[in-house]
């Protein structure tokens, strides 16, 4: 049996690497998007961290250029694109609205263009996001809720994930798109809440800081492990019929209390440590998430396995372990 290739922008992320194990793990032929700044370093350290990185192709291309989009799908031919690059702060889009609405939003529309043109039969995955929901309109969110996007980087995702069904619809593509609530995991970056929390608790564990600074603690999140959520991206290439699907927990949690957590599994006291700090508010807050994932969990059979606690522990100890000299 010949192996399938995969196309994964985004590989050096956190949902690339987890993604690029799994598909390994399936037998995948996987390659990874790489744009080019101005150093030909790599930060691979996420696929080093899982053991992968020398088990996939990296291939030079930026999804803000459709002529290298192009010259891959020409010369690749993947069965399957999971389109999961993107400037995917929240924050940094406030202050790059443009180049996220490039990278974010017409980078997805580039790809989705490069497919129909030359690989029509590719079946492609895009990586929508909970922050579309924004003002939420329903206390849980599905795929039916109305969309109020509250951010730069979550209107540039809200144009990828409709071009995504227009292309779908228009011109018979397998194209779907996962929204995705938020998702963490060791190989999170630390400009996130939960891995600020993470490095930050353990930081004061170790003695190498004080205290903790957060914005808003009262914002609520459904929070899960992106090991879990890049197994239902698989999942939804898969079917036989194209479709979109949130991914959730259905559970929605404070930053407060997900703080919690993290200082008593270190046997620290929260209150002792923890600072709000007005310069970490958005300019636009959203204030609660909580997806609704039963149509993942009919037509997929996914359910997520990793409670938030254990998560929590696993990111905690994590960075413990990086820190300690």
């Amino acid at each position: 049996m010949v192996s399938k290739t995969a196309l994964v922008t985004g590989i050096t992320g956190q949902d690339g690497a987890y993604l690029a194990q799994l598909l390994l793990d399936k037998g995948y032929r996987v390659t990874g998007l790489l744009p080019r700044r101005s150093t030909s370093d790599v930060n691979l350290a996420r696929l080093e961290w899982l053991g992968v990185a020398g088990d996939i192709e990296l291939i030079d291309g930026d999804l803000q250029d459709l002529s290298s989009l192009i010259r891959i799908m020409q010369t690749r031919q993947p069965d399957e694109v999971y389109n999961l690059g993107a400037q995917s702060f929240v924050k940094t889009s406030w202050d790059q609205p443009l180049l996220t609405g490039q990278v974010t939003g017409m980078g997805a529309a580039n790809m989705l263009e490069a497919i129909r043109l030359i690989k029509p039969d590719a079946r492609f995955y895009q990586a929508s996001t909970s922050e579309m929901y924004g003002l939420i309109q329903e206390p849980k969110q599905s795929e039916a809720t109305p969309f109020y996007p509250r951010s730069p980087y979550a209107a540039a995702k809200l144009y990828a994930h409709w071009m995504t069904i227009n292309y779908r619809e228009s011109f018979d593509l397998y194209a779907c798109s996962g929204i995705l609530f938020n998702h963490e995991s060791p190989l999170r970056g630390l400009e996130f809440v939960t891995r600020k929390v993470t490095d930050g608790v353990a930081r004061i564990k170790l003695g190498l800081e004080q205290e903790l600074r957060l914005g808003n603690i009262d914002a609520k999140r459904d929070w899960g492990h992106a090991r879990d959520y890049v197994k239902a991206m698989w999942l939804m290439l898969q079917q036989e019929q194209a479709d979109d699907f949130v991914i959730a927990t259905g559970r929605t949690t404070t930053v407060r209390d997900m703080c919690r957590i993290a200082f008593n599994a270190a046997g620290l006291d929260m209150d002792s440590h923890l600072v709000i700090d007005p310069a970490f508010f958005r300019p636009a807050e959203v204030d609660v998430l909580l997806g609704n994932p039963a149509k993942a969990k009919e037509k997929l059979g996914w359910e997520p396995e990793v409670t938030l606690e254990a998560m929590i522990e696993e990111m905690l100890q994590a960075d413990l372990k990086r820190l300690q000299p």
